[in-house]
């Protein structure tokens, strides 16, 4: 439960009243280097790698909103002098205190425990709504930005596309890969376990978007990529689109459609027309997976 977080310590960082005077400088430093030591990219074995890293986003997110944060510094405080109170009382005590607690609410007082529990739950729905509301935000942004693993992928991929300028990539071992976002998505792990099987995979760099799927796999041979542009690839309820970086001077004919007279030739693709037989081909991909069925 969100609420009953400590995001403090979620970032590695001390709760209470050292929490509260941390600068956003403090919180900002602490999260990069959660970031770079959860990020599922460094995990790709464990199952909660993802939900571990939402999690330090959200938090670091709270912390960084200044009306939230406040609100979650109240919440700490609130719980602080609730055990601090409760802390000081022995048994002796606390039966004389509920003795004359409730004589004081069958009088006229408000009983402090009660008070104390309902500005708890108050400060705690003011926080869920918080986080609530930061959290549509997060929807809102392009996947593409939110941690700087991405911008290095994104960088990594420019970097491939430019036909590798600086490192001698050859575009001939690079292969475009794209899929619907339907069912089960595919991760970077999964997409090279379905690339090995043509042979050695280099690199795996994803960049997605909230309808479509793409990525760029560089293979170790042209001999591998080439194998790997002749099938249809991954689940058949959410094929994968193959197609080279670099089109060859033929066209390549895609298992699940004999044929190249329905589309146009690969060396012809640019702009607006490559996009165009991108998403023919899944089509035809879909509707093949579906008579399979």
């Amino acid at each position: 439960m969100d609420a009953e977080l400590d995001h403090y310590a979620v970032l590695g960082l001390p709760s209470g009243e050292e929490g509260a005077r941390l600068s956003e400088q403090e919180i900002s430093k602490a999260y990069r280097s959660k970031a770079r030591e959860l990020h599922p990219d460094k995990r790709p074995d464990d199952p909660n790698a993802h939900a571990d890293f939402l999690k330090l986003q959200t938090s670091y997110e709270v912390l960084r909103d200044e009306k939230a944060r406040k609100l979650f510094d109240d919440l700490l405080r609130v719980k602080r002098e609730k055990v601090h109170r409760q802390g000081q009382q022995d048994s002796k005590r606390r039966k004389m205190m509920s003795d004359l607690e409730e004589r004081e609410r069958s009088a006229f007082a408000v009983d402090p425990n009660m008070k104390a529990r309902e500005e708890e739950e108050r400060i705690s729905r003011k926080l869920k709504e918080e986080i609530a509301r930061i959290r549509a935000m997060q929807a809102n942004k392009t996947p593409a930005a939110t941690t700087p693993f991405k911008q290095d992928a994104k960088a990594r991929e420019k970097d491939s596309m430019d036909g590798g300028a600086g490192n001698g990539l050859d575009k001939a071992k690079v292969l475009k890969i794209s899929w619907e976002k339907i069912g089960e998505d595919y991760s970077a792990h999964r997409l090279r376990e379905i690339f090995e099987k043509f042979g050695a995979v280099e690199d795996v760099v994803i960049k997605s978007s909230k309808k479509k799927g793409s990525a760029l796999v560089v293979m170790a041979s042209k001999d591998a990529a080439v194998a790997a542009t002749g099938d249809v690839l991954g689940d058949l309820s959410n094929p994968l689109l193959v197609l080279p970086l670099q089109p060859a001077s033929s066209p390549v004919i895609f298992s699940a459609e004999k044929s190249d007279s329905d589309g146009p030739k690969l060396s012809n693709l640019v702009g607006a027309g490559y996009q165009a037989f991108e998403d023919s081909v899944l089509e035809k991909l879909k509707k093949a997976a579906q008579r399979q069925k």
